[in-house]
């Protein structure tokens, strides 16, 4: 584990929360996922909040997909990957970059009137912390 991480982050890291969040998450359980990463945040103070908040924004557009709200889809998963651009590659031990690319991909599908069909959902992947 690095010198430079944030004690805050360390403990979301380790919060058995997170870990069902995440794979709520990847289940496409937008709404219970949204449950999870919620009282997280609402918990967090430091710099991870911003971080929680992205990737929160981007469960609920993909909610509002589900529930036929383009229009609000596209406003949070653009507020989502706007929240998320100051962290780095991995941060909780998940790998962000290949989260903004998809939601990247979806918001840009929804913009120019595209079908989402043969674009992945989003996905939380976890690393290594030795890596």
């Amino acid at each position: 584990m690095s010198d430079h991480l944030d004690p805050e982050e360390v403990s979301l890291t380790c919060d058995p929360r997170l870990g069902e969040a995440v794979r709520l998450f990847n289940a496409g359980e937008w709404y219970a996922c949204h449950d999870g990463f919620e009282a997280l945040w609402h918990e967090t103070q430091g710099p991870c909040r911003r971080t929680l908040q992205g990737i929160l924004q981007i469960a609920v557009a993909h909610h509002h997909l589900d529930r036929g709200n383009q229009r609000g889809a596209m406003v949070l998963l653009g507020e989502g990957l706007g929240r998320l651009q100051g962290a780095g590659a991995v941060q909780f031990d998940l790998a962000l970059d290949p989260l903004r690319q998809a939601a990247r991909e979806r918001l840009l599908a929804l913009h120019e009137n595209r079908s989402l069909a043969d674009l992945p959902l989003p996905k939380l992947s976890v690393v290594s912390a030795d890596s």
